[in-house]
Order: C-alpha cells, then structure tokens, then sequence
C-alpha cells in the first residue's frame, strides 16, 4: 500500500499547528502570568490562580489531542487503522490530558481522574485490540 500524501500534509501541518499554539500560548499570555514556576498561577483579573491553572492545562491539552489526531492521520496514510493504533492515541492523548490538569491544577480539579481513567482503559484495552 502506497502513502496517501495528502494525509501525510494533513498530520504533518497538525503536529506543526499543536506546537505553534503551545508556543504562541507561552509566549503571548502565559508568560505574564508565571511567577517562576512550569505552571502560570498569578491572578489575572477576573480570572483567579485557579483559573489561570486550569485555563493553561486545557489550553495544552488542544496541542495534545492535535499530536494524537496527526499520529491516526499517519496511520491512515499508510492503509486503514487498526484499534490498537486508535486505542493507542486514545490512551495517549487522555494520560497526557490527565497529566496536563494534575500538574496544573495541583490535583484540584477533578477533570484529572477521569481523563486517566479513559486513557488507561484505552491503554489496557490495547491487549484485547
């Protein structure tokens, strides 16, 4: 089966487009709102620490789930997907959301357990794919 170059352009402009709206992110409106740590967690009115907190986790998340998406394009320009390729950017995609809100919320909004809890059935499910 030959590679589908239009499906490779698209995955290769996702995972380019996840790195520039992670960048950008840090860049234009994350960066003010650091006080020297990974996480920005200064106040920015009206948003309070927690909300700055949970707005650059989901913000990251988008890349996230783009890089997941552009790793199923590449799949399908080499022929149909399997399940397990699809389980695997499923659990990908969930375990690092569920990292992105533990990190950044601090273990505080709950969004963290069940983003795990659907990447590691996705991961587990891998086995029965």
């Amino acid at each position: 089966m030959t590679m589908q170059p239009l499906l490779v352009t698209a995955a290769v402009l996702a995972i380019a487009t996840g790195v520039v709206h992670s960048l950008l992110g840090e860049r234009l409106i994350f960066r003010h709102l650091r006080a020297g740590s990974l996480v920005p967690s200064l106040a920015a009115p009206p948003l309070q620490s927690r909300h700055v907190r949970i707005l650059w986790a989901t913000w990251h998340l988008a890349s996230v789930l783009a890089w997941a998406l552009a790793g199923l394009l590449l799949q399908l320009s080499q022929g149909s997907v399997a399940a397990s390729s699809v389980l695997g950017a499923s659990a990908f995609a969930f375990l690092a959301g569920s990292l992105l809100v533990l990190v950044g919320t601090r273990g505080r909004h709950p969004g963290w357990v069940a983003l795990g809890a659907v990447g590691i059935l996705s991961w587990v499910a891998i086995g029965a794919a």
